[in-house]
């Protein structure tokens, strides 16, 4: 059963870091994509850019209406993901325990399902 750990960070985190530090952060994070390969388990992961590079689209009213971040009113962001395939719900929620980036962000685990389900 599909499973997606999003990893919500700080805005503006990655910048309290050194160039040292956020390599070796973002090696863990490698390391970690790799020990979940090993076991089958990893569909796919990858880091997202900062805000600094985002964009905000919608239509409602049938009108485009765009904005480039950074947002003033984000507190934080999602940083990336890793997207499972596990067993069960509680599986994923382990595997999000032991994710490095629990130790400086938020892991939500979320199942993947149709938008038409509650």
């Amino acid at each position: 059963m599909p499973h997606m750990l999003l990893i919500h960070e700080p805005v503006g985190q990655r910048a309290t870091r050194s160039d040292a530090e956020g390599r070796a952060v973002y090696e863990r994070m490698l390391r970690w994509g790799d020990e979940l390969k090993e076991r089958g388990l990893l569909l796919g992961a990858e880091s997202l850019s900062s805000l600094d590079h985002a964009v905000r689209v919608s239509t409602a009213g049938g009108r485009a209406r765009i904005v480039d971040g950074p947002f003033a009113e984000a507190k934080e962001m999602v940083g990336g993901f890793y997207l499972l395939d596990v067993d069960t719900r509680e599986e994923a929620v382990a595997l999000a325990q032991r994710c490095p980036a629990a130790e400086w962000a938020t892991v939500e685990v979320r199942a993947l399902a149709p938008c038409f389900e509650p």
